[in-house]
């Protein structure tokens, strides 16, 4: 047996640590601590602290209930990385199962499950999803193991350890649903014969391929999600994660789309339906979703009664989508065939609460051309609705005013029953609405004093969606995902007149700098020599070659020439530190390190104009981790001119410095640019902090791992720092790419120079 003193990682850093957790592994098969090194680094990366601990306590479990080295071998090396797709959580249901089959006469069959769980937890990444999978494959034992005199399990079940082999390749073909199905026909028509029973559950037999086929309908979420996200971001200019659930054990009440703060939920499958694919239907669901996250408005539901709501809710829907076919009027074709089609009058109100009815009914008709509808009712709220639109877009807290209007016009005793009327009055394209709700959580009540408040945000960042980055902790090296919220806006503006001035205040350096850019401007023509095939013939180099042809010198064939532009392709993107320390006064000056930035950055803005360089300008601060703003004074697609001008004078600074985010926002825009070199600028008079950080080295790290993703994205980062002890933390960040700046009264000078030297 090979000991861990003897691996080449025992004297390096963290060999006590890996011995604490070879001691508390305690499994003593050799083949163990041939990979237990590697295991132990890829999980220290993967795994919190406690999902570490219950890591080791699980793998000990495996090696010491008897079944040999393979199930720890796979578990030691799998379960890392299916805890960072489905989460540490799921390890309890996953042993628990590992339990019970143990406990069976099944215990050949925990290799294949361990084996396989990765793939499945590819295709299955919610524990939702995987909890369903576990419940299936021990169904499957329970009903495929036979017994003696039917008290105990006696016999392994046939199929068990064949359907974990085959399980990746039956989820990469088929949903939940399906599988369910597939497994049950099986169970049902084979369990009483283990050669059939085998044969189906290896998918060698006919009726096996058969039953696959019949259940391979539908487009699949996790097929397309790229597809949909590009879609989503392109015409909605909106980005989120896709979340797939299951429809296949709900059956009394189907869930319905929805999304929250931690992702878009779209069911796992989509059928074709009325003529409408499945990935169209996938389309209708996010822009229906895209439209409320534009368009909608949260409302308060305390004083709105259920019927209410559901009125609201109908009218919003009609609202939200009306103003998505006004961008996109090809939707209405899919909205169209996707929305019910219920008959006005099937619904007896004499024996049924007819509210449902009535509203699907009104909803259709805000579709359909009024004409369709003669009920006088149904006409008239149509056109207020058209002509409530016609005005704008409306508000939900308008709309919300007419849904009650309706409602008080059209009540009936009936809408109290019990019975409701369902059929046809479902929309199954659309969300659940639950982000449409505002409640009250807190009381006045003397208890609730004491409980501490958050500090709502201000009014501005009120307004604005928020964008969510992870950042880096060093400690347990992975990311806190969605940790930062980012608010991003254009900068509010001031006279451009200020930058006027400022510029003619630095005239004569404007003049020195004008000159070197006359030396990198693009040239329009340069001639490329020695070209077998040119545009033209180079006829210097053509009676070289004939000279040589007629003296009996080899020739030389290379006698055309072409011309190419001495162009330049590059993007910058200058990001400007705003916190609050730029308010003080510079060394050496009057003037404070804002007022300086600003003067800088107009003469960079200035020059670059010059060059015809793609740049783009933007400011940032943060407010603790919740409270990320990202500001933008120039855009790549903006010219230099009074509208940058007046939000470069308006430049404020305040709160904290949080780099890493910004940086990844920043990077967002860039590495969108067509240019073979992109640069990212950082001009910052600190180190990263904020309040809610008291681990100085935190934000350090955490933007030194910006950098990296960065350097991975193609984009060159570089750093102008003001701080005259700035190299004690940016080499951590930078390495060697960063200047730090002295005498920050030179910084209007020097940056322009800087620049000029970086993108020559």
């Amino acid at each position: 047996m090979t000991s861990l003193s003897d691996t080449p990682l025992a004297s390096a850093p963290g060999a006590e640590q890996l011995l604490r957790w070879r001691s508390q592994l305690d499994v003593s098969f050799p083949q163990v601590a041939d990979v237990f090194v590697d295991c132990m680094v890829d999980a220290n990366t993967k795994l919190s602290t406690e999902g570490l601990e219950d890591y080791l306590a699980q793998a000990r479990f495996l090696g010491k209930m008897g079944r040999g080295v393979e199930p720890v071998l796979i578990f030691l090396q799998e379960w890392p990385q299916i805890a960072h797709t489905v989460g540490e959580d799921a390890l309890s249901p996953v042993m628990a199962a590992v339990k019970l089959i143990n406990k069976s006469p099944n215990g050949k069959a925990i290799a294949p499950f361990l084996q396989a769980l990765s793939a499945v937890a590819r295709r299955l990444p919610t524990q939702a999803q995987l909890q369903r999978y576990l419940d299936l494959s021990l169904l499957l034992m329970e009903r495929t193991s036979t017994s003696i005199h039917g008290i105990h399990k006696t016999y392994a079940s046939p199929s068990l350890a064949l359907f974990f082999e085959q399980s990746p390749q039956l989820l990469a073909l088929l949903s939940l649903q399906g599988l369910s199905h597939w497994v049950d026909y099986g169970i049902r028509n084979t369990s009483h014969h283990p050669e059939q029973q085998r044969d189906y559950f290896s998918l060698t037999s006919a009726d096996s391929r058969a039953v696959l086929q019949r259940e391979r309908h539908g487009t699949l979420l996790m097929d397309h999600t790229r597809a949909l996200d590009l879609y989503l971001q392109a015409l909605w200019q909106d980005a989120d994660v896709l979340v797939p659930y299951s429809t296949a054990f709900d059956l009394q009440r189907q869930p319905m789309p929805y999304f929250d703060a931690f992702g878009i939920r779209l069911p796992d499958v989509y059928d074709e339906r009325a003529g409408v694919s499945g990935i169209d239907r996938y389309r209708a669901a996010l822009a229906h979703m895209a439209a409320h996250r534009r368009w909608s408005t949260p409302i308060f539901a305390d004083n709105f009664s259920p019927a209410q709501r559901l009125a609201i809710e109908c009218f919003e829907d009609a609202r939200v989508e009306a103003l998505a076919l006004r961008t996109y009027p090809g939707m209405r074709r899919i909205f169209m065939a996707l929305h019910p089609n219920p008959v006005a009058g099937c619904c007896n109100p004499a024996t049924h609460s007819c509210l449902r009815h009535r509203l699907a009914v009104l909803s259709r008709a805000l579709f359909d051309p009024p004409q369709r509808f003669q009920h006088i009712q149904i006409s008239d709220w149509v056109q207020r609705f058209h002509a409530l639109l016609a005005q704008g877009d409306s508000s939900t807290s308008e709309i919300a005013g007419l849904a009650l209007s309706y409602l008080g016009k059209t009540r009936l005793q009936s809408d109290q029953l019990p019975d409701t009327w369902f059929e046809d009055t479902v929309v199954d394209y659309r969300d659940d609405n639950r982000h449409l709700w505002r409640f009250h959580e807190l009381s006045d009540d003397e208890e609730s004093f004491d409980t501490p408040r958050q500090t709502p945000p201000t009014e501005e960042i009120q307004n604005l969606p928020p964008r969510h980055y992870p950042e880096w902790d060093y400690s347990s090296q992975s990311f806190r995902p969605d940790w930062v919220s980012l608010y991003e806006r254009l900068h509010p503006s001031g006279n451009a007149a200020d930058i006027d001035a400022l510029l003619a205040k630095h005239s004569a350096l404007a003049k020195r700098l004008k000159r070197l850019l006359d030396l990198l401007k693009p040239q329009d023509k340069v001639r490329v020599r020695y070209q077998e095939d040119g545009s033209e013939l180079d006829l210097d180099v053509a009676i070289r070659s004939l000279i040589d042809l007629r003296t009996g010198s080899q020739p030389e064939p290379r006698i055309n020439m072409s011309h190419t532009t001495n162009g330049r392709s590059i993007a910058v993107t200058v990001l400007l530190d705003l916190s609050a320390s730029l308010n003080e006064k510079a060394r050496g000056s009057e003037q404070t390190v804002l007022q300086l930035s600003q003067e800088a950055v107009s003469l960079l803005a200035w020059a670059v104009g010059q060059l015809g360089d793609p740049l783009a300008i933007a400011g940032f601060h943060s407010n603790t981790r919740h409270d990320m703003r990202y500001l933008h004074l120039k855009g790549f697609g903006e010219r230099w001119g009074d509208a940058v001008k007046a939000r470069l004078a308006a430049m404020q600074a305040g709160y904290s410095t949080r780099m890493g985010a910004a940086m990844r926002h920043a990077a967002r825009t860039l590495r969108a640019q067509p240019a073979d070199k992109k640069l990212l600028l950082v001009l910052t008079d600190g180190q990263p902090s904020d309040i809610d950080v008291h681990d100085e080295r935190l934000l350090i790290e955490d933007a030194h791992q910006a950098v990296r993703e960065l350097d991975h994205q193609g984009i060159f980062s570089y750093c102008i720092n003001l701080d005259a002890a700035a190299d004690a933390y940016v080499s951590d960040i930078f390495g060697r790419r960063y200047t730090v700046i002295d005498n920050i009264a030179r910084l209007p000078e020097q940056l322009p120079r800087l620049f000029m030297a970086l993108t020559r």
